[in-house]
């Protein structure tokens, strides 16, 4: 007999387990930072890397041995109504390009000497067009938390998150939007590049997409897995599935662009706790994502003014927590040094 199909509830009951901050591991990397062979703060976000990592690797001193960059590809049914300047089969077609090894994100982890890995989420099936009706069922989306659970394996310490999907900013802002609130317009960007009368279109469907499926007045309250179900898709609900597999196996996670950002944010609805052992790895040029970020809370590592997607910008971020790593446990003390340390 097969198992059962994994439902959200069981997701759900998960925030309620996740293990919290390594408060010795902390200490400790705090420690031993005011010892090294610097003036204080003097590294800056390297000495508050080198912190976070030990707090929730749950280990000092930290380290960044087996970094992993998981990308994983979706397709949308809304962007059958010509919201991207891309058609639909850019999807398949980009994942073939990974595999070969050709994507701005394979070169970027042969320079970090990161492990990529890239996950099909059913291509030849999109998600439903979310202005029409929900993205997924309730199974299809608890299947694919479930599957991007899997991407987190022992021996993983650290691990960027990100996407590849066709009209997948168009989910993110629709996301964004039912979380959070406001206007389509400041949620919704040009994405791969489109403007003008496409650009008001894109909004348009958005808001029309979040109006649908946004409970009213008189209608039962709808959580964030929920929301992920009406408007979401399946490579977000994989990214919440990677997220939160990491917490639970105490493996920081260095979140992407406006996508994983949002995936990233049921997460953050559900318990702003949740995405504590998550940083930014940079923020995009989609408009959506700065402000994005600033309701998580993050400040992002790098602003480069990507847009790219596929993990480049968290691999690239990757860099910076190998650093930060390496200086904390490379350095000598003042004692070790034979350095007079502050007076």
């Amino acid at each position: 007999m097969s198992d059962p199909a994994p439902r959200l509830d069981e997701i759900r009951a998960l925030l309620s387990h996740l293990p919290g901050p390594d408060l010795n591991a902390g200490s400790a990397a705090a420690q031993r930072q005011s010892q090294l062979t610097k003036p204080a703060g003097s590294l800056g976000r390297l000495e508050e890397l080198a912190v976070w990592l030990a707090t929730w690797q749950g280990r000092h001193p930290p380290r960044i041995d087996h970094p992993r960059t998981v990308v994983f590809a979706g397709n949308h049914g809304v962007a059958a109504r010509g919201v991207s300047a891309y058609p639909a089969a850019v999807t398949a077609q980009m994942v073939q390009n990974f595999i070969a090894g050709g994507a701005a994100v394979n070169q970027l982890c042969r320079v970090i000497d990161a492990d990529l890995r890239v996950y099909e989420m059913n291509l030849d099936t999109p998600t439903a067009d979310i202005v029409d009706m929900p993205a997924m069922s309730e199974s299809e989306c608890a299947r694919a938390i479930a599957y991007g659970m899997t991407a987190v394996e022992p021996g993983i310490d650290a691990l960027a998150v990100g996407e590849m999907g066709i009209a997948n900013t168009t989910v993110a802002a629709a996301l964004c939007l039912g979380l959070f609130g406001g206007d389509s317009g400041e949620w919704t960007g040009p994405g791969t590049g489109v403007a003008g009368a496409v650009l008001d279109r894109k909004r348009e469907i958005v808001a029309a997409a979040v109006a649908r499926h946004l409970p009213g007045p008189q209608d039962p309250p709808c959580d964030s897995f929920e929301l992920l179900c009406r408007l979401g898709g399946l490579e977000f609900a994989a990214m919440v599935g990677a997220i939160l597999a990491a917490r639970m196996g105490r493996v920081p996670v260095v979140l992407d662009g406006y996508s994983a950002g949002a995936a990233a944010a049921v997460l953050y609805a559900a318990d702003p706790r949740a995405l504590d052992h998550c940083i930014a790895g940079h923020v995009s040029a989609e408009p959506g994502h700065r402000r994005l970020l600033e309701r998580l809370g993050m400040r992002p590592l790098l602003d480069l003014g990507m847009r790219l997607g596929e993990a480049s910008g968290a691999t690239l971020a990757l860099g910076l927590l190998k650093a930060a790593a390496a200086c904390h446990s490379g350095m000598a003390s003042f004692a070790e040094a034979g350095v007079s340390g502050p007076g």
